[in-house]
């Protein structure tokens, strides 16, 4: 796995650098080199990605809640849009499965704003509650209308609902007044 994902994606990063310059000196519509240079974050993000799970696959520490602030950082970073996550409740441990579960519903929920929203900004929220913990991501100020990906047709969603079943959780998710919602639900 290393010798060829991580190697094709470490390729991709040098590429798109060097695609960077070119846009930069060629006088390319600065359009251009917007896109590469968000193509060129989303590889990277995509070779660290690779070499966590690289690093999970050797029993390395999952990605869990402590890692939400990082991946808020991350979708701000390369969407624009405000993202932030609130605690609240005790915190406590989710097991291996919770925690994985946890930070890619989180994760794909991201990826499904990014793509598909026009949101003007982003909640996470965990909440530790007496008899499980609740993930909700949601995105404001949407414009525009509900995209079809939303109505239930990606593969985004059905991978979501299908992780929580995993663990005896539930995940929900549907339009707002402003928005849209993922909500996962994991007993304690």
């Amino acid at each position: 796995m290393h010798d060829v994902l991580a190697h094709s994606l470490s390729g991709l990063v040098l590429n798109l650098e060097g695609a960077m310059l070119l846009a930069g000196q060629g006088g390319a519509d600065p359009r251009v080199g917007d896109a590469i240079e968000r193509a060129h974050r989303l590889a990277k993000t995509g070779l660290e990605e690779a070499r966590r799970a690289i690093g999970m696959l050797r029993e390395d520490a999952l990605p869990g809640p402590e890692r939400l602030g990082g991946l808020a950082a991350e979708f701000e970073a390369d969407s624009g849009v405000t993202c932030r996550v609130f605690v609240t409740g005790e915190e406590r441990d989710l097991g291996t499965d919770g925690r994985l579960t946890l930070y890619r519903v989180a994760q794909e929920a991201l990826t499904n704003v990014g793509k598909h929203a026009q949101a003007g900004r982003v909640e996470i929220r965990l909440t530790y509650e007496a008899s499980g913990i609740r993930l909700a991501i949601e995105d404001f100020d949407r414009r525009g209308a509900l995209p079809a990906p939303y109505q239930g047709t990606g593969y985004g969603l059905t991978g979501m609902k299908e992780r929580a079943e995993l663990i005896g959780g539930t995940l929900t998710a549907g339009p707002t007044d402003s928005g849209f919602l993922v909500e996962l639900w994991v007993p304690a």
